[in-house]
């Protein structure tokens, strides 16, 4: 694989990764969670234009499926954990390329979310890293996951309800096919927690603890092609280690760990790169990698390492697989800067 840079713009803060698509177009989004903009770049050079000059605080943008390019997204969650106004808004293309940005609902402390497909109802599943906060350091109040079938427009009725409560650092999600229906997971001080939407809207919602450790991030792949999933983690809560467990007689277990000095890492990825299984790791301390890993049978510990980039300090990342290339989308954090690797034959 050939693996190429673009610098798209520098943004300070720059944290969030995205994309939606408007009428068969890709639209690239990268965001600040300071106070400032959310920018789109579109078509074949990547044209910039602004999506919102603010207020900023965007954690994650996620796109409304069986919408032409309408999206969700987390404003108003400021460093170091100001959140207490955190709020959902919904945009909506114009079609003069420009977007409108109505705020949906409020739901302090939402920091990571996203939207489950089933039997043609769109969920909302969000996750709040606390409830309340005095300081920087209180976790006395913990998070939780917060469900609700999502309506047709941003005005529609909407209610939301907590399925778990309890979750101290609820800090890691990730979008997953899990016995091959929609899921998420949802990670926390308590560990990882499937969560699946109910096959009716007046359903239960199914939560299965597959991990009981400290968890910060999380990725899943087949990594090694034997039909079994494996995990990419991040242990502890923005934390100095990055890892591999597999099933061995039906419990995750660590295989593999990254060998460098690791510091507050902060992104992980599991699927395809050019049709390999890859996990896509990131760290925002040390040496700021970011980084990939390939099953190798031949290597004696089993996976290859290849650095991506070093000193940039990614906080997120998105990957668009196309048929020619795939695209690596990276809030590269540390330096301010919204960027894509290029990934070619």
């Amino acid at each position: 694989m050939k693996i190429q840079k673009k610098v798209l713009t520098q943004l300070e803060g720059c944290y969030a990764t995205g994309y939606t698509v408007v009428d068969n177009e890709i639209r690239i989004m990268l965001a600040t969670e300071e106070k400032g903009a959310c920018y789109q770049f579109s078509g074949s050079e990547f044209e910039k234009s602004t999506v919102w000059d603010g207020p900023g605080g965007t954690m994650c943008i996620v796109q409304i499926p069986e919408k032409n390019g309408d999206f969700l997204s987390v404003q108003n969650f400021f460093p170091t954990f100001q959140a207490e106004n955190s709020t959902i808004v919904w945009g909506k293309p114009n079609t003069d390329g420009s977007w409108d940005i109505k705020t949906f609902f409020k739901l302090p402390y939402l920091h990571r979310f996203d939207i489950l497909r089933a039997n043609g109802v769109n969920y909302f599943l969000g996750a709040t890293l606390c409830t309340t906060k005095k300081h920087k350091e209180d976790w006395s109040d913990p998070g939780k996951i917060w469900v609700g079938a999502l309506p047709d427009t941003s005005d529609g009725k909407f209610e939301i309800h907590p399925i778990k409560e309890g979750l101290v650092r609820n800090h890691g999600y990730c979008h997953v096919s899990w016995n091959n229906k929609e899921a998420g997971i949802v990670t926390c001080d308590q560990g990882a927690f499937v969560v699946m939407p109910p096959e009716q809207p007046d359903g239960e919602w199914t939560i299965e603890n597959i991990l009981d450790r400290p968890v910060s991030d999380i990725a899943i792949c087949d990594i090694d092609e034997d039909g079994e999933l494996e995990l990419v983690t991040i242990e502890p809560f923005h934390g100095k280690e990055i890892a591999i467990s597999k099933k061995i007689n039906g419990t995750y277990e660590i295989i593999w760990k990254y060998d460098k000095p690791v510091d507050f890492g902060h992104v992980v990825w599991g699927g395809k790169l050019r049709g390999i299984p890859t996990f896509i790791c990131g760290y925002r301390e040390q040496e700021a990698e970011l980084f990939l890993i390939q099953y190798d049978s031949k290597n004696p510990l089993k996976f290859k390492v290849e650095v991506i980039d070093t000193g940039m300090g990614p906080s997120n990342i998105t990957v668009i697989n196309g048929e020619e290339k795939d695209i690596i989308i990276a809030a590269n954090r540390v330096v301010g800067e919204a960027a894509l690797y290029i990934v070619t034959d």
